[in-house]
């Protein structure tokens, strides 16, 4: 048995570890209310309408992610994201990118996703999703 040598993408791990966080789009909305302040899970659920589970699995991954701490209050958790500064550097970044790329990425069979994806609406830093309203 032959031992492969471990090429550029041996330390690309991380990288994909933490974008995996970002692509779904549950998560994705999870991390822009986030954006607004702290949540509990009740009140992700209910602006979401997502599952209580869906939205608890998905903060465990983003906790996993090192995106999202958690407090306790009381007896529920109060989220908030770990890094907010940074996040907000990287949607910046990400929609310059999309509208580099124009509609590639969406018409990319191979990235396409299974379910529809939430977009950011741009120019406004209120963390909304399009198709969401504020609440």
């Amino acid at each position: 048995m032959t031992m492969m040598n471990a090429g550029p993408c041996a330390s690309l791990g991380s990288a994909a570890a933490l974008f995996h966080g970002f692509s779904d789009p549950s998560r994705l909305a999870i991390l822009r209310r986030l954006a607004q302040g702290e949540q509990r899970v009740t009140d992700l659920v209910s602006h979401l309408g997502l599952a209580q589970s869906t939205v608890s699995q998905h903060l465990a991954c983003l906790r996993g992610c090192g995106l999202v701490d958690s407090r306790p209050q009381g007896r529920a958790s109060v989220w908030s994201l770990a890094h907010g500064a940074e996040l907000d550097d990287l949607w910046v970044a990400a929609e310059r990118l999309l509208a580099a790329t124009g509609e590639a990425v969406a018409l990319c069979p191979a990235s396409a996703p299974a379910t529809p994806v939430a977009t950011p609406v741009s120019g406004q830093g209120s963390g909304q999703v399009a198709g969401q309203v504020a609440g």
